[in-house]
């Protein structure tokens, strides 16, 4: 069963990995973020987060990149717009779904936060891959949607990977 975060004593989050599904699915052109509301959006969430000592790990699409790498619909434009949002915060980016992303998750530091790139840029995102399903769960030991615009996908990050979790929340 999934619970609201706010409903919920906020020391539990304390000292936790905790993964979040957002839609950063903003629109770019001639590379400047045309309407950043979306990760606006996303904002509170991620401040409770922050402000009760969690460290946050970040999952979104953008775009249709038909499960492989583009540089056109990376999230490291929205890596550089959420540094600007959160300037008390350190923001790192993982490039990349290779063993360096488990790296980065394991050395992420209470009231770090760590943006994943495009999930869609791995094939397992779009075709509900369990394997990508328990590499996205490893990462972290709570897991939040807040990504309501997505909500009703089947796509692995927001159907397969809650079922890893005791704990999530919307």
């Amino acid at each position: 069963m999934i619970k609201f975060l706010s409903k919920q004593d906020p020391k539990i989050f304390e000292n936790k990995k905790v993964l979040v599904r957002v839609d950063f699915n903003v629109p770019v052109k001639n590379g400047e973020i045309t309407d950043d509301k979306r990760i606006k959006a996303a904002l509170p969430t991620i401040k409770f987060l922050l402000q009760n000592n969690a460290s946050v790990i970040l999952m979104s699409h953008r775009g249709r990149p038909k499960g492989k790498p583009n540089p056109e619909f990376s999230l490291n434009i929205v890596h550089k717009r959420l540094q600007e949002l959160l300037p008390e915060n350190k923001v790192l980016f993982a490039g990349d779904f290779s063993e360096k992303l488990t790296e980065k998750a394991t050395e992420l530091k209470p009231t770090e936060v760590l943006l994943l790139e495009n999930l869609r840029f791995h094939p397992g995102e779009k075709s509900g891959d369990e394997n990508f399903a328990k590499l996205l769960a490893s990462l972290a030991e709570i897991y939040v949607n807040d990504a309501f615009g997505t909500a009703h996908r089947k796509d692995t990050s927001v159907y397969l990977v809650p079922k890893f979790f005791e704990q999530k929340f919307a």
